[in-house]
């Protein structure tokens, strides 16, 4: 009894000590690519914080002309000047969008394709997390709609700029939290039930189904789609949650931290030769195994024909937009 006793009491100090050898196999994934990026334009969603922010960061160092698509500006120049003085690049730009609000998408869009004439890289990274219930300004409940729907438009309207600069890469941060996620065409908007748990895991099993679909649609474009599971990593995400918080504070020395949570993404958007994995998804690096769900063919369409009706686009707008491959540059 003693004995047992005492190792209840030495369990935490033990943990402590062991933490940093259990969060190394928790990361196991790393970016090796040494690929360098002058020349080309990245586009990250979400980057003033967390692994958005370390993604842009790592971005910025290779010589890319990286976008900070933020949905506070304020903070997001704090982080520009932040990665300019740790890389050298000054070609760190800070956009406002806000992907809860169409408008907003439209309008970063709009001044994107005014500015710039290449897009390489898009990293839709921004994302909500068990929020409790709300909806856009558009009407679209606040997980799908952010997630999701915001993703979709943005990708859309950013689409013939990728196909120009083929060869280009999407990628979509989704989560192994798909793995309980449900598309419920009937209830898409949570207006007959509504979980916040659940509804998280819903926008990150439509990111893989969106994921997917793209990428068939896109075979043959010299546009490349991913999706990633960055693992559990302290950020942001979890600001809607108070059990979340406790829980991440409690089990913190065993969670990634937001430079080792981008590496996946990092991964799928500069390692060479990753192109005929094209639809599949990541996690540390690795293709990682998807839900029956995620997998359903029919369920992605429908999904891509639902949010082109939401969205107002034209359900074939990928074959007015996908154009022939082009050639490695």
């Amino acid at each position: 009894m003693v004995g047992v006793l005492l190792l209840l009491l030495l369990l935490p100090f033990l943990l402590y000590i062991a933490a940093p050898q259990i969060r190394s196999m928790l990361s196991s994934g790393v970016c090796t690519s040494t690929i360098q990026l002058p020349g080309k334009v990245a586009v990250v969603t979400g980057a003033n914080t967390g692994i958005g922010k370390e993604t842009a960061k790592e971005l910025a160092r290779r010589g890319a002309r990286v976008y900070l698509a933020c949905r506070d500006v304020q903070k997001g120049e704090l982080v520009a000047r932040e990665i300019q003085m740790m890389t050298g690049n000054q070609q760190v730009l800070v956009r406002k969008l806000d992907l809860a609000d169409t408008k907003s998408i439209r309008a970063f869009a709009k001044r994107f394709l005014e500015e710039e004439k290449h897009l390489h890289i898009l990293i839709n990274n921004a994302g909500v997390m068990m929020c409790p219930y709300s909806k856009t300004a558009d009407g679209f409940e606040m997980h799908m709609g952010v997630n999701h729907l915001g993703h979709f438009l943005l990708t859309h309207l950013l689409l013939e700029k990728l196909k120009e600069s083929a060869p280009s890469r999407v990628v979509n941060v989704s989560s192994l939290a798909h793995h309980l996620g449900r598309i419920h065409f009937h209830n898409l908007q949570g207006e007959k039930f509504y979980q916040s748990g659940l509804a998280y895991c819903h926008s990150k099993l439509a990111n893989i189904l969106f994921t997917q679909e793209l990428a068939r649609r896109l075979k043959g474009s010299g546009i490349t789609v991913y999706s990633v599971h960055p693992g559990t990593v302290n950020s942001e995400l979890v600001r809607h949650s108070a059990l979340m918080r406790w829980i991440w504070w409690i089990f913190s020395f065993f969670i990634k931290t937001p430079q080792q949570g981008a590496q996946t993404s990092l991964y799928c958007a500069l390692t060479e030769g990753l192109e005929v994995l094209s639809g599949n998804h990541f996690s540390d690096c690795h293709v990682a195994w998807v839900s029956a769900q995620a997998r359903n063919e029919t369920v992605a369409r429908r999904l891509w024909d639902v949010s082109c009706d939401l969205l107002g686009i034209p359900v074939d707008w990928l074959m007015m937009a996908a154009g022939p491959k082009r050639s490695l540059k």
